[in-house]
């Protein structure tokens, strides 16, 4: 079988774990914590990096920062992980859904004015498979109305999107007034389990420190003013994050190369597109993404079947959360439809697409495509 996801641990990361041990520092009070917190802000290029024990956690800490309380809203689009609306939703917030763009799968930034009203306090652009959203029309709705920018960057860590309102180059995670980012194993960065908050504005990195850890006071420590929770990263999930790190340019070239092997072996099989690296992304191709002409008779779920027997993992494309059945039982989006969120869901699929997969790999696959769409 080849998997969807091979991980492998090629640098320093068993050396830094054997410091944790050999040291003792191995909870959160660890060096490897803040080392790993600064190191992957001045990645991204932003001041603070908070880290905490997941991305979902992270999405809660960076919602919490910016204030987002009961009653506020949060457009956001329906395609994406279930993360988006828990963090929301932990909070008392509404999450508002957006349908996405059908050649990239990311937030159709042109429908979100649509969703803006008097209860709206922020937009959470999600980058999708290694794909930028296109940010400009985000700024321009950011500043017109006041609202708070929160991304989440979990699948692109590295990518760059060319902003013509800013004139410059911009990473993924330094376009927002907060981000938030998961490490979860199948990451370009990753710590096993684990997420961080980052951001640019002080008062922001202060509150995601304090609720990721209890709220404890200043002046008295078992003194909370407010409710936190215990969101922190031990120092053994930072070491590895620290070494797989110091590989990350490695690790997106590699993403590139595999990316564009696939496209070339693919360009032949005409029951299958390929989502569309816009002019001002550089994508890192979290995961080989594809999506199923319909007119050929075959959805996602059907081919993923065929392609197990050939012996090739895959993963299907994200269910919209208008559709989520925890949701449609509560009857948070009742009567919604977002059409481009509901092809996507039954075209799509990824590809085996870890860092460890080889271009004979990649071959196999796209051979045994070409016999499961027969």
């Amino acid at each position: 079988m080849i998997p969807v996801n091979e991980f492998s641990l090629v640098g320093n990361e068993a050396k830094y774990l054997k410091e944790c041990v050999d040291s003792g520092w191995i909870s959160s009070e660890g060096p490897f914590v803040r080392r790993f917190e600064e190191e992957f802000a001045s990645f991204v290029g932003v001041k603070y990096g908070i880290a905490v024990c997941n991305g979902t956690a992270a999405l809660e800490t960076a919602l919490f920062a910016l204030g987002i309380k009961a009653g506020d809203e949060v457009i956001m689009p329906s395609f994406t992980i279930i993360s988006c609306a828990i963090a929301c939703i932990r909070l008392g917030a509404k999450p508002v859904l957006v349908d996405i763009e059908p050649d990239n799968c990311t937030i159709d930034v042109n429908q979100i004015e649509g969703r803006i009203t008097p209860k709206t306090k922020a937009i959470m652009p999600v980058h999708i498979y290694g794909h930028p959203v296109d940010m400009d029309k985000v700024f321009e709705l950011a500043e017109k109305y006041k609202l708070k920018i929160i991304a989440d960057f979990a699948e692109a860590q590295g990518a760059q999107y060319y902003s013509n309102k800013k004139r410059k180059w911009m990473q993924c995670g330094a376009m927002s007034d907060v981000s938030a980012t998961s490490f979860y194993a199948n990451k370009i960065i990753t710590t096993g389990e684990g997420g961080m908050v980052v951001t640019d504005n002080p008062e922001y990195a202060g509150k995601s420190r304090a609720y990721r850890n209890l709220c404890f006071g200043i002046d008295e420590r078992f003194s909370h003013d407010e409710l936190g929770y215990n969101f922190r990263m031990t120092n053994l999930q930072a070491a590895i994050g620290v070494a797989r790190l110091e590989q990350v340019d490695k690790f997106i070239k590699i993403k590139r190369k595999l990316a564009e092997h696939y496209k070339t072996r693919l360009a032949e099989i005409k029951q299958i597109r390929f989502l569309t690296e816009k002019s001002y992304a550089k994508s890192v191709y979290w995961v080989y993404a594809i999506e199923l002409k319909p007119e050929f008779g075959v959805d996602a779920k059907e081919l993923m079947v065929r392609l197990r027997k050939y012996g090739v993992e895959t993963r299907p494309f994200f269910k919209g959360m208008h559709t989520q059945p925890v949701f449609v039982k509560s009857g948070l989006f009742r009567g919604e439809k977002y059409p481009n969120t509901d092809f996507a869901y039954k075209y799509g699929l990824y590809l085996p697409s870890g860092l460890a997969l080889t271009e004979n790999q990649i071959d196999k696959v796209v051979e045994a495509l070409r016999e499961a769409l027969k």
